[in-house]
């Protein structure tokens, strides 16, 4: 399928997302007052975080990002878990906040959650999403909708950056200067596109790799689950992701001359996480590391490197664009059509649901 100059609807958000991102930064931005007093507010004691599928691991980047920055503990859970199990998630006699995160805001289980949780709690609902219409946007206190986010493909990609993008501005709001300096994304993620894309294209093209692993800890632990999702809805591939440490308490077992290994590097383990790193390309893995400081090359066979001047908790986003190309020409590489991936639709809805 061709679309304009693009091959594909993915293949074009993928590539055009830095303007979704800076339609992120307007939204939070235009909210601004309404979104601290929220967070200053003292009417809730946690805050659960949830999704489903990508934004489910949206979630799972978002909780910790919540309570490093709030000082507020912050649990991601799946909605079916929050619809069908709320005990296990919500302790009685708190008073929770709920973040509700869904591109379309249609998705069942989501809706349905968050009526349950409206119902059971009473605590004030944030949902993040794309499209202002949506049920979900209905049965919010506030909404953070950014249009650009929207996508004619079934994967999300420029909608979970645009979504995560969002979330991380809100946390920044209490310093103007850093989110100021949080304006820069949209061009630092073309850059690094422009950079690097033929070195992605070229990992995801080659047929010697058979299997994928891409290790995230703190922060980035959902956006790798992400990447890991994205990788096996576009391309089929056999991929999995991991906390960084836990990759060698078993599933290092399965690294050999035909894995890739994709590192996203924190500031506060880096060290530990490069030696992961060495020593899985040690046991004949390629290694591909992304990193906001420069990796020497005795550490790893590539390196994707920020330079943005942001603290990690800002510049998440960064690790996206890059890690969803490798997925597109994977795909492409295994005859697969991105835009239609295998049994997938964009909006899951329970049966019997209207």
């Amino acid at each position: 399928m061709i679309t304009g100059e693009y091959e594909s609807h993915t293949l074009r958000e993928i590539l055009t997302q830095s303007a979704a991102w800076q339609a992120a930064l307007e939204v939070v931005e235009s909210k601004r007052d309404t979104i601290q007093a929220y967070w200053r507010a003292d009417q809730y004691s946690d805050i659960v975080v949830t999704g489903c599928g990508s934004t489910y691991y949206l979630s799972q980047a978002v909780a910790p990002l919540l309570q490093k920055q709030l000082g507020v503990r912050a649990r991601a859970v799946p909605a079916s878990e929050l619809l069908f199990f709320p005990e296990t998630v919500v302790v009685p006699g708190s008073h929770p906040m709920l973040l509700a995160i869904s591109r379309s805001g249609h998705t069942t289980e989501t809706i349905r959650a968050t009526q349950a949780f409206k119902r059971q709690h009473r605590g004030p609902v944030i949902t993040i999403g794309c499209y202002p219409e949506a049920e979900l946007v209905g049965l919010s206190d506030l909404a953070l909708v950014i249009h650009e986010g929207q996508e004619q493909s079934v994967v999300q990609t420029r909608s979970f950056s645009a979504m995560l993008l969002a979330a991380q501005a809100a946390t920044a709001l209490e310093d103007a200067s850093l989110f100021e300096r949080m304006r820069a994304l949209p061009d630092l993620g073309e850059q690094l596109i422009a950079t690097y894309h033929d070195l992605v294209k070229r990992l995801g093209e080659d047929r010697h790799i058979n299997r994928f692993y891409f290790l995230g800890s703190g922060l980035q632990y959902g956006l790798a689950s992400e990447i890991n999702l994205k990788m096996k809805e576009m391309s089929l591939s056999i991929s999995e992701a991991f906390h960084f440490m836990e990759f060698r308490h078993g599933p290092m077992s399965m690294v050999n001359e035909q894995t890739l290994v994709v590192g996203l590097l924190s500031d506060t383990a880096r060290d530990y996480e490069l030696a992961v790193l060495r020593q899985m390309r040690a046991l004949g893995a390629q290694t591909l590391a992304l990193s906001e400081q420069d990796v020497s090359a005795a550490e790893v066979n590539q390196a994707i490197v920020f330079n943005s001047g942001l603290p990690e908790e800002n510049r998440g986003v960064l690790y996206l664009p890059l890690l969803q190309l490798m997925g597109y020409y994977r795909a492409r590489a295994n005859g697969q059509t991105p835009d239609a991936p295998h049994n997938l639709t964009a909006v899951v809805v329970l049966d019997g649901a209207k």
